[in-house]
């Protein structure tokens, strides 16, 4: 049989190599791999043909099964039509974690620990008073002006009165100079922990989960209000404490 075979330039594949061949090739498949394409807005949605892309830019031949994720999405408008650049997570696995996925956070009761004097109940004392929550400490926050919905009241004071309350304003009050701005994220670094960390504290507290995966993500002028309530609410009910009417 054998020498048949070799006579007609044939040979035979010992089973052990036909296992190896699949083993290697499953291996390929299940190691995560990020794949960049380009979808029409009209395709955006369509599972069957995301799949065929995916596959085509793997060179995988047939329709083999895999997972995907998508990790970020961005508009590329300069020529006609208009297209999506996409990032998928890929793999056999069907437990696909981004770093989003990864990043935990656990805030703590903080009611009898040590405390932190944080001044000014803008982003950055409001981050660091989240930070505060995951080491156990107490955050207290001072700011010199009022809370958001207190703070709208001054605002329409300065627009149909011309008053302006020193210590409520648009620079002075809950959440600082951005509340009232429209809510565009565009920070990438990673020097000092992942910006995703952030973007994910903000989806926790009532931002839509887009910004996880939007190359610019935006949360909205009006929704800005609600999610830094929610993150006040967080600090307090952890043992945290945010004051208002401070001045230091």
């Amino acid at each position: 049989m054998k020498a048949a075979l070799r006579a007609t330039g044939l040979f035979l594949i010992p089973y052990s190599i036909n296992l190896t061949l699949y083993t290697i090739s499953f291996y390929l498949r299940s190691v995560l791999r990020e794949v960049d394409i380009k979808l029409i807005p009209s395709h955006i949605d369509n599972e069957p043909i995301i799949r065929k892309k995916i596959a085509q830019k793997l060179k995988w031949k047939g329709e083999p099964n895999f997972y995907f994720k998508l990790v970020k999405r961005s508009i590329d408008a300069r020529k006609n039509p208009v297209m999506y650049q996409l990032r998928f997570l890929v793999s056999s696995d069907s437990n696909i974690q981004s770093d989003a996925d990864r990043i935990g956070i656990n805030y703590r009761e903080s009611g009898s620990g040590k405390r932190v004097i944080i001044i000014g109940a803008g982003p950055a004392g409001y981050f660091a008073a989240l930070q505060c929550l995951e080491y156990g400490l107490k955050p207290i926050v001072l700011d010199r002006g009022k809370d958001v919905r207190a703070r709208r009241r001054d605002l329409r004071a300065i627009q149909q009165l011309g008053e302006v309350n020193p210590h409520s304003n648009y620079c002075f009050g809950e959440g600082g100079a951005g509340t009232y701005s429209d809510g565009k994220l565009y920070t990438r670094s990673k020097k000092r922990g992942h910006y995703l960390k952030t973007l994910k504290v903000l989806v926790d507290h009532g931002a839509k989960s887009d910004i996880l995966i939007d190359a610019h993500p935006h949360i909205g002028s009006n929704k800005l209000p609600g999610i830094i309530s929610n993150i006040r609410n967080t600090i307090e009910t952890h043992g945290g404490q945010v004051l208002f009417d401070h001045y230091v």
